[in-house]
């Protein structure tokens, strides 16, 4: 027996598409939405649609940023000579809020899975290779501690290694299965102090 009328029904199942919305999760965002003020809907939709249409890649680093450079890269204080390559944006945010990092990222937006289908072709590797060309002294590898997170380090140590710049991975602290937007900045802090050269 349905519950709710047609409209109801279909905020609901639309919001349960998102990652991680359950059906009483989206129920409640639902009877949120509806009692909020139709103004505050209209811009929170419309925001929604222009971060849709106006938000891309970096044409450095491959994080999504709605210029052609983001904030980071374009930052001329930040040292462009060592790049950090993490998997996702999120991971970037995460070293970002340690404040310590002065270096540069190179958002692969994904890893490595064999078992997903994914290949080195389907991330950002070839964008990370031509970066090399410019003057780099050191790419510190820094995606998840998970099985496709160090085939991905592994694969771009093998690639990076006969350029003669210095490969390094982040040490230990990010606990085997975890993900990095998830973990606090002190062991972050003790991972990106303590990486160890590939």
């Amino acid at each position: 027996m349905d519950y709710y009328s047609n409209q109801i029904r279909k905020l609901i199942d639309e919001l349960s598409r998102l990652p991680g919305i359950g059906t009483k999760s989206a129920a409640r965002l639902a009877f949120h939405l509806i009692h909020m003020p139709v103004p505050d809907v209209k811009r929170l939709a419309g925001t929604m649609v222009e971060a849709r249409e106006n938000v891309r890649y970096c044409k450095e680093c491959c994080t999504l940023t709605d210029q052609d450079l983001c904030p980071i890269c374009a930052n001329a204080d930040r040292d462009h000579k060592t790049i950090m390559v993490v998997e996702n944006t999120r991971d970037l945010a995460a070293y970002e809020k340690t404040g310590k990092y002065e270096g540069v990222y190179h958002v692969l937006h994904g890893a490595i899975s064999p078992m997903l289908g994914i290949g080195p072709g389907d991330i950002k590797l070839k964008e990370l290779i031509a970066r090399l060309e410019k003057e780099v002294d050191e790419v510190i590898v820094a995606t998840n501690s998970s099985l496709e997170g160090e085939t991905t380090a592994m694969y771009i140590s093998k690639l990076i290694k006969p350029t003669g710049i210095k490969v390094s991975r982040i040490a230990s602290g990010v606990p085997v299965g975890g993900d990095l937007e998830y973990i606090d900045e002190v062991t972050l802090l003790r991972a990106l102090d303590g990486r160890t050269e590939l």
